[in-house]
């Protein structure tokens, strides 16, 4: 037996998981994308690929975990050796990439809950030249972004059960109660009907294969799969737990969080006459002006930054886990070593990004690709987060299917499942991971990289 430490029960895990899947993807970029791309009938596609490719990797990532009570890197090396224990470490640093810039962007958030509620943002008449010069100014920037990190790196510090686990317990509920109180005042609003309209009547004609493609893509992100993540997470429950439902009450929780913020989202917007496809500028220069018209808008625009500051902690917080998860069973550093080693060390990685929105030349303008120039953020964000999650996916996908063995899975995943192997559940996962997963996943990967650094579009 391992004396590996784990949370204390399934809550703990959901929780947890659930905490690691939601964060400023669900609350910012899943309501733009939505917007971007006819409304209900993304939101339906989503929905339909968050349970259909989504729930089986999210299985498999698990199971890995369980089986092998390891990091990416160990969990990789104990079921299919050293070659294999590539895509682990890949994982691992994806984690720490992905995690140095968006520390950066939930410093953003931070900030804004601040001067939202007690500063002199709404006062503003120009928001989009107020978010362009905040994000441009290092000094509050770094405090921030180094605050905010500070605050992550204390609670991975505290252990599985004291940090994590404890941390998601509350962060979770208060999260969901902040968005349903959100929810509730909004659809009080002007002409909020016609945004849930907009939201939750599906308009068919509007989905090409482009929809798909990135519909597909923002389930595969939001739940955070392929970088290890789950493998992490999974490696700390017992044997005893239901990995089956657990990934269920997950995947649900993530696509909850999402949907609410769909109902939070478009009935603000449309209460206000905006275009609902406002794009990544909705959240921090499109929402401040239409809470800059309310008369409780600093009380409620403060709690949505609030709220969006929360999402991006759940997140952060399994973001260092992984590599420290990763020190920590292969180069046996205590815990409080490797947290603070590796937080301060990935603030230091973020700084190129931070400074890449305006305040230096250099990192704003630092490559060129997709006929444009990219700043440095973009560019980190684009190779480990857009192009590194699916292909570790993929990865993962095949390793299941031709290395471990999706029937060796099945066993691992039995125990705490009585009756699993054989059933129907069982088959429908089995297909997904050996068929489905890696040619779906694969192919965001290839049409991404097309995309994203050739500029060749297919639709």
């Amino acid at each position: 037996m391992s004396n590996r430490s784990g949370f204390s029960g399934r809550l703990g895990f959901v929780a947890a998981a659930a905490g690691s899947a939601v964060g400023l993807g669900n609350i910012w970029k899943f309501p733009y994308e939505t917007g971007e791309n006819g409304g209900a009938a993304f939101l339906i596609i989503y929905l339909v690929c968050t349970f259909l490719i989504g729930f089986p990797v999210m299985v498999g990532e698990i199971s890995m975990g369980r089986k092998t009570l390891a990091d990416p890197y160990g969990a990789y090396n104990k079921l299919g050796g050293r070659k294999w224990a590539i895509v682990g470490l890949f994982g691992v640093i994806c984690g720490v990439m992905i995690l140095s810039f968006y520390n950066v962007v939930a410093g953003w958030a931070f900030s804004y809950f601040f001067k939202l509620s007690f500063g002199d943002l709404l006062t503003s008449t120009d928001f989009g030249g107020y978010f362009g010069n905040y994000v441009a100014n290092i000094s509050d920037n770094f405090f921030i972004s180094f605050l905010f990190m500070v605050l992550t790196a204390f609670i991975v510090a505290r252990g599985i059960k004291k940090g994590i686990e404890a941390a998601a317990k509350i962060l979770m509920p208060v999260l969901i109660l902040l968005l349903v109180g959100l929810i509730f005042y909004s659809m009080t609003l002007p002409n909020a009907m016609e945004g849930l309209k907009f939201y939750l009547v599906p308009d068919f004609n509007k989905v090409g294969f482009d929809t798909i493609y990135k519909a597909m893509g923002h389930a595969f992100f939001s739940l955070s799969l392929g970088m290890g993540a789950l493998i992490t997470y999974g490696s700390y429950i017992s044997k005893k737990e239901n990995i089956i439902s657990s990934a269920a009450i997950v995947s649900i929780a993530d696509v909850g969080v999402a949907f609410l913020a769909g109902l939070l989202i478009f009935p603000l917007v449309f209460s206000q006459g905006v275009e609902p496809s406002a794009g990544p500028g909705l959240v921090f220069i499109t929402l401040p002006g239409i809470f800059q018209t309310m008369a409780a808008g600093k009380l409620i625009g403060g709690a949505f930054f609030l709220l969006l500051s929360l999402a991006a902690l759940t997140s952060t917080i399994s973001l260092l886990e992984v590599p420290v998860s990763y020190v920590v069973d292969e180069y046996k550093w205590n815990r409080t070593k490797a947290v603070t080693i590796l937080a301060a060390g990935i603030f230091l990685i973020g700084l190129p990004s931070m400074f890449s929105q305006g305040a230096s030349e250099l990192f704003t303008n630092f490559i060129h690709y997709d006929g444009v120039s990219k700043d440095f953020l973009s560019l980190i964000e684009d190779v480990f987060l857009n192009v590194g999650l699916p292909l570790g996916g993929c990865l993962m996908s095949i390793f299941i299917a031709a290395r471990w063995k999706t029937s060796n899975m099945a066993a691992e995943i039995e125990q705490g499942n009585a009756g699993y192997i054989g059933s129907f559940v069982q088959k429908f996962i089995d297909i997904v991971i050996t068929y489905i997963a890696p040619v779906l996943l694969g192919s965001i990967f290839l049409l991404t990289v097309m995309q994203k650094f050739f500029g060749i579009s297919f639709f």
